[in-house]
């Protein structure tokens, strides 16, 4: 009971913030709109800055779970790059869950400006979007070597993100949105090939015999 009453809590701070951004967080609007007392949410979280970073995380999650499930037919995709795409591109749904938790991950990121405990915490959650990404392009382009794949999963994740804010102000129609999504990815993937390539055909440095 108790962790769904903090998730509860989380998912209606998630939401307050979509609605009103970072600056605009009371407590007891969050407190509201989880139909339950402020005292309470003081009770699960010592004050705002821990509601801020935990809902930080409850956004990460939640975005995982939504771009990381099955494909329809209920089976996994073991195409990693059929994965790659679908999972960045999940990101795009007009579905209230994926505009809200988008619009309060933009949100967070403009605080981030001006607040450095938050933009650390902000940090650490891309790393770990950025690492789970060279990952994955890792199993697509093996030979490729690991600092050029980082530098794939860094412009696509700043794709994506760019995206996003353009698809939810109205500049761009969701399909234009998906359209340059999967052409960003078709290039990064393109470059990674080349680099997978150049990797195969460097010879190897010569052993070098030593002698006591």
């Amino acid at each position: 009971m108790k962790a769904d009453r903090r998730t509860d809590i989380l998912r209606a701070a998630a939401r307050v913030i979509a609605r009103r951004g970072v600056r605009g967080l009371r407590v007891s609007e969050v407190a509201a709109e989880a139909g339950i007392s402020t005292a309470l949410v003081y009770y699960h979280f010592k004050d705002r800055a821990g509601i801020l970073h935990r809902t930080l995380e409850f956004i990460s999650d939640r975005a995982e779970r939504y771009t990381v499930g099955r494909p329809s037919g209920g089976r996994h995709d073991d195409d990693p790059r059929r994965a790659l795409e679908r999972s960045l591109l999940l990101e795009f749904q007009d579905r209230p869950e994926v505009r809200e938790n988008s619009t309060a991950w933009g949100e967070l990121q403009a605080t981030a400006v001006f607040d450095p405990e938050l933009r650390e915490a902000l940090a650490e959650a891309r790393l770990i979007w950025i690492d789970e990404l060279t990952d994955t392009l890792g199993h697509i382009h093996p030979p490729a070597p690991a600092s050029a794949r980082t530098v794939a999963a860094e412009r696509l994740t700043a794709t994506l993100e760019g995206l996003s804010t353009r698809w939810l102000s109205g500049l761009l129609p969701l399909g234009h949105a998906r359209d340059l999504m999967r052409e960003s990815i078709a290039v990064e993937l393109a470059r990674l090939a080349r680099h997978a390539a150049s990797s195969a055909h460097t010879p190897a440095a010569p052993a070098i015999a030593i002698f006591d």
